[in-house]
């Protein structure tokens, strides 16, 4: 639990009242469902009041279902860069301005920075801003950036690339951290400030008033049981009200997606586009280790015309540890594809081998990243609320960064705020604050800028040539040009609509894992920490049980089993022994939200689990 501060002591007072409310509870009832599926009846999957509304089952009856409700100045949810960034700017204005304000934020992992996962390469221009003494502060930014390799792989061969001045790959001034640490630091400084922060809370639902602007958030019930029914522990999760509410969700948030089809934000811009990021820490034998050095590369195991490529960042912690990852873009076409496969072939590479040989991993975990860039942004604002940080999508894609985005994206809307919030009079026409500044404000600020400049390099790869054309047109154009070309390139569309049939594909056969470089997906997914209570309904939901044999394994041939990078999904055969059904184990899930994104039904909706659920990092 992140320490409680003595700024939060009526917060906490709020969660131990929730805790005292006793619910009444209807008996348990045998629940059994089934959907026909060819000559076979498919069990029941999904259980998610989502889905099965609690007021249509018989077992809710008689169950009390009043929430808690307390009130803030601003509600934040997401404990990540951006959130926390928009929370210490705020108290950092009401302290110099002299003004009472209360920011609440609420985080869906059991402490600050568990469910943090980045490169990471950090560009310090937003935390200069926020903290001009964060090294006084005791910011965890202990390796600064001494070497950029950048190459080009063959499946034997590494070509050198020159990292020349402007390209936006090159790390000169930059900090390589540990990401959650990182985070769990703004956190500290968050709470010496008076931020209260919750966390171990999830956000579960958007609130609105009766005017259709956003009131705030719930946050997730407890005690419900696998079968959706209640338990005798069942407690109702609690309301919180503000006058603006900030949603820094991260990359795919399920509280934005909700927002995106109420207000319509993306009736403008083109479909989000994503990559899936893999990453796992290591401790190698000394005399490889040079702290500072950064080291990107394309090509091999990938395709031309699969978008991705690899990080390895030594990493200056006391021990020699080094970061490494794998990134593929969700555009991919081949179904037979598994990125957690991709990534731990590319390890076997001689450039690669040499470095982890003799090596120990102690640490994996996986999240899906922006990529789609200015092209996809939507709008930001709406009546009562504001999107921050990764969840409308700031990342520069070929910087591989976004936490520098995502912090001054949080300041932004914290300085466009505060003068709203704290107005005798704000002159609003809805209840929920509508404050449009924020949105001029950032096409005003250096993101916006920086995002334009680099818009066309991403699409850019949708070519015949694919990884080596967009790389030609990098360096005419950005290189030479500066993003300044009179045209804007389309992304490709939905990533969901890019699979083709698996008749269509061939079937990639993989090398068995070693054991000493790579490895199972099993013993991956135990080295993120990852729990969830198992006795509640899976947070992984499907609109209709029937669709993932029906269509994702008939045409597809089970694409979920491969794109996702915990081994949530697996088809096995029915108990009649006639066909197959998926089984879906929660209990693995990272909060990748890659199979929300990727499923080419568009059938899975990624819901929150019980708080505290998830991945443990430390300091991924």
């Amino acid at each position: 639990m992140f320490p409680a501060s003595r700024y939060s002591i009526q917060a906490q007072r709020c969660i131990r009242a929730l805790k005292t409310v006793q619910a009444e509870h209807a008996p348990s009832q045998h629940y059994t469902w089934g959907r026909n599926c060819s000559s076979a009846v498919m069990p029941r999957i999904t259980s998610h009041y989502t889905i099965f509304p609690r007021d249509k089952d018989p077992r809710w009856e008689g169950v009390e279902m009043e929430r808690f409700a307390d009130e803030a100045d601003v509600v934040i949810v997401g404990g990540g860069p951006a959130g926390l960034s928009a929370a210490i700017r705020l108290k950092q204005l009401a302290k110099e301005q002299e003004k009472e304000l209360r920011v609440c934020l609420v985080e869906k992992a059991s402490q600050i920075g568990a469910h943090t996962l980045s490169g990471a390469c950090l560009e310090p221009s937003a935390l200069n801003e926020l903290f001009p003494d964060w090294k006084e502060r005791g910011a965890p930014l202990n390796t600064p950036v001494t070497e950029d390799l950048f190459s080009i792989l063959t499946e034997k061969y590494r070509i050198p690339v020159p990292m020349l001045p402007g390209l936006p790959m090159n790390n000169h001034g930059n900090y390589i951290v540990r990401l959650g640490h990182f985070v769990h630091w703004l956190g500290e400084q968050a709470e010496e400030l008076g931020v209260e922060i919750y966390p171990g809370y999830a956000a579960a639902e958007v609130l609105f008033h009766e005017d259709g602007s956003v009131k705030g958030i719930a946050t997730n019930d407890v005690g419900i049981a696998k079968d959706g029914s209640p338990k005798d522990v069942f407690e109702r999760g609690m309301e919180l009200h503000a006058k603006v509410t900030l949603f820094g969700e991260g990359c795919h948030g399920h509280l934005a997606k909700q927002l995106y089809r109420q207000f319509n934000l993306r009736e403008n811009c083109e479909p989000q586009t994503y990559a899936i990021g893999l990453k796992e820490l290591w401790v190698i034998d000394e005399k490889k280790w040079r702290p500072g050095r950064v080291e990107h590369s394309v090509g091999w195991p990938l395709n031309r015309n699969t978008y991705g490529g690899s990080f390895l960042y030594h990493l200056n912690e006391g021990e020699p540890l080094v970061a490494l990852g794998f990134v593929v873009g969700l555009d991919y076409t081949n179904p037979y594809l598994s990125p957690f496969r991709e990534f731990q072939r590319w390890k076997h590479h001689p450039f690669v081998a040499k470095t982890l040989e003799g090596g120990d991993r102690i640490a994996y975990g996986a999240r899906a990243l922006n990529e789609g860039g200015y092209q996809c942004l939507p709008k930001v604002t709406f009546p009562g609320g504001m999107l921050i940080g990764c969840s409308p999508g700031f990342m520069n894609v070929p910087k591989i960064k976004g936490t520098h985005t995502a912090m001054k994206s949080g300041m932004l809307a914290a300085e466009a705020i505060f003068p709203k919030v704290t107005a005798e009079d704000p002159a609003s026409e809805t209840a929920g604050l509508h404050i449009p500044e924020y949105e001029d404000n950032l096409k005003k600020s250096w993101i916006w800028k920086e995002l334009y400049a680099v818009r066309n390099i991403r699409p850019s790869f949708h070519n015949y040539f694919g990884l080596y054309g967009g790389m030609i047109y990098t360096g005419v154009f950005y290189w030479i040009l500066r993003g300044k070309e009179p045209w804007t390139l389309k992304h490709a569309g939905l990533d969901s609509a890019q699979l083709k049939p698996a008749k269509e594909c061939t079937p990639i056969e993989y090398p068995k894992p070693d054991g000493k470089l790579s490895f199972d997906l099993l013993s991956s997914v135990a080295l993120s920490g990852t729990n969830h209570e198992g006795d509640q309904p899976p947070h992984l939901t499907l609109k209709d049980d029937s669709i993932p044999v029906a269509n994702n394994l008939a045409i597809y041939d089970g694409p979920e089993q491969r794109f996702c990078p915990a081994g949530v999904y697996e088809y096995v055969p029915l108990e009649t022994g006639e066909g197959m059904r998926l089984q879906i184990n929660a209990q693995n899930c990272v909060h990748c939200k890659t199979c929300d994104i990727k499923d080419p039904s568009q059938n899975i909706n990624w819901v929150v689990p019980e708080g505290s659920g998830g991945p443990a990092y430390n300091g991924l």
